[in-house]
């Protein structure tokens, strides 16, 4: 569905929910509700993750609830709606009033596989999260579920960002450094603009998005997409859009990569994907992938 907006106000508006959703803070949810209520599907999908963002802050849960249940009943489009849901998910108790609603969504056959998957899960997670304000637990462990205390908390939030007890932190800071190490280790192609790369058609592509102008993040780490963590080969923060660079053959590559894909698409993420028979039609692909996805170069 296109935006009805103006070009150059669906721009600014972008510009502005970006911007917004990065600051943190809470005063700022009232302008954010504003923006979502705007008549373009980018528009309103970027608020609803950005006010999801300020309920880590702080934001006066029944004014973010009132304004994000609408998107997920009545969002102009599924991704929308499944962004709403995972908003709808971080405020946690607050919103045990609509798990019937998320149910419903999750039941619904009209919905695309992702919005429902996302229903199910916020409405599991918001029930559980109900139980623990009555029983007085503030935390679990993101990967066992176990109960965190206050200290375990603070020691994997400062870390990172996300909430382990001890065990499973040990686990995660030991499985990521030995994979940091690897990865790193691989990095020695060097792109145009200096960013170091580990393959040669990556680093086609790193130098196509530079020419274009296109800022870009490279093997950005562990960005969280569902309750799994990758690493996108190339993430551009203006567009959200992922690119990534198939250059393997092998038995194991191809189920990461299949894994890989599939997080993507359950998660309704806008993904770009190059395989080595496309480099030498680079341009022409990823002129036509991206103008999919409103980039005009």
């Amino acid at each position: 569905m296109k935006s009805p907006m103006l070009p150059s106000e669906h721009h600014i508006a972008v510009q502005r929910v970006l911007h917004l959703g990065r600051s943190g803070n809470p005063a700022d949810l009232l302008e954010l509700i504003e923006l979502s209520r705007r008549p373009s599907n980018e528009v309103q999908r970027l608020s609803a993750s950005a006010i999801g963002k300020l309920a880590d802050f702080g934001a006066d849960a029944e004014t973010a609830v009132a304004a994000l249940v609408p998107l997920v009943l009545y969002g102009r489009h599924p991704q929308t709606q499944q962004y709403a849901i995972r908003a709808l998910k971080k405020f946690g108790a607050a919103t045990q009033a609509h798990v019937p609603d998320l149910r419903d969504a999750a039941r619904n056959p009209a919905n695309p596989n992702y919005v429902r998957a996302a229903a199910k899960t916020a409405a599991d997670a918001i029930e559980l999260a109900a139980q623990d304000a009555g029983a007085g637990v503030k935390h679990r462990c993101k990967r066992c579920n176990v109960a965190v205390s206050a200290e375990e908390y603070a020691r994997a939030d400062k870390v990172f960002q996300r909430v382990f007890c001890d065990r499973c932190f040990d686990e995660v800071f030991l499985e990521r450094r030995n994979f940091e190490t690897q990865v790193e280790i691989n990095k020695t192609i060097e792109a145009r603009d200096g960013t170091l790369v580990q393959s040669k058609g990556e680093r086609r592509i790193a130098e196509w998005l530079t020419a274009h102008g296109l800022a870009y993040r490279y093997d950005a780490k562990y960005r969280i997409i569902g309750e799994f963590q990758i690493r996108p080969d190339f993430y551009l923060p203006e567009a959200d859009v992922y690119i990534e660079y198939w250059g393997m053959d092998t038995p194991q590559y191809k189920m990461s990569m299949y894994k890989k894909q599939t997080l993507y698409q359950q998660e309704g993420k806008r993904l770009v994907s190059v395989y080595p028979k496309d480099l030498s039609s680079l341009d022409s692909l990823l002129v036509s992938k991206l103008r999919l996805f409103g980039i005009k170069l």
